[in-house]
């Protein structure tokens, strides 16, 4: 089972308002690139109908705030296909409601169809400071053969099956310990997170070069 690319599926409360400051979102939107460059977010028109896909989020202060209004900052719906990003393209999620299937954000852009999946890992462990939602066929094929483990293939990204797929999915010492999980309905999507961009980052880089390996690259 796959699932249509870049479609909000949850309900969203949105409000215009200006831009956070370039200087607030340099370090989110440095990797963001680098996941460009890696071709983990993007645009092909042979994939998913030539949607833009991937995502990045970052978890703002206060970091102890009630579960619901973890406020964070996500690249906006359909800026996966951009090479470059600035200030226009990123909401900021003031609250995140999983269970209830409730988003409320603001800024210059609609947020990314993920914001559901990124506040459901804020709220499930708050350790965590970013989330990476990218795509790559070659992890995604060899998600079991390289450890990673998958959500129940029916439960569908931005919605709350797959809010709860991840506090299940968490339980497991291999996602939880890897920071990252494989969607297994949603083609070729993965979520890392970490404490850091770094760790994020990181993980996905390994588990790249890996996934070539196995392929004789």
């Amino acid at each position: 089972m796959t699932q249509q690319e870049g479609v909000i599926k949850f309900d969203l409360t949105f409000t215009p308002e200006p831009p956070l400051p370039m200087q607030d979102l340099r370090e989110i939107n440095a990797w963001r690139r680098i996941l460009h460059l890696l071709g983990l977010t993007g645009r092909d028109p042979e994939r998913y109908d030539g949607l833009g896909y991937g995502n990045i989020s970052r978890l703002l202060e206060p970091f102890d705030a009630p579960a619901p209004r973890r406020m964070f900052v996500i690249s906006g719906t359909q800026t996966g296909g951009l090479r470059d990003l600035n200030e226009e393209h990123y909401a900021l999620v003031t609250e995140c409601e999983p269970e209830r299937n409730r988003v409320v954000a603001e800024g210059p852009i609609r947020p990314s169809s993920e914001a559901l999946t990124h506040g459901a890992l804020y709220q499930a462990d708050s350790s965590l400071r970013f989330v990476m939602h990218v795509h790559s066929p070659e992890i995604w094929r060899r998600a079991r053969e390289l450890g990673v483990p998958l959500t129940d293939e029916n439960a569908a990204y931005g919605t709350p099956d797959m809010a709860a797929e991840v506090r299940r999915v968490l339980g497991e010492p291999s996602a939880r310990d890897g920071r990252i999980f494989a969607m297994g309905g949603h083609e070729d999507g993965l979520v890392a997170f970490g404490r850091t961009a770094e760790e994020a980052g990181t993980v996905l880089v390994n588990l790249l070069a890996r996934a070539f390996q196995l392929s004789g690259i």
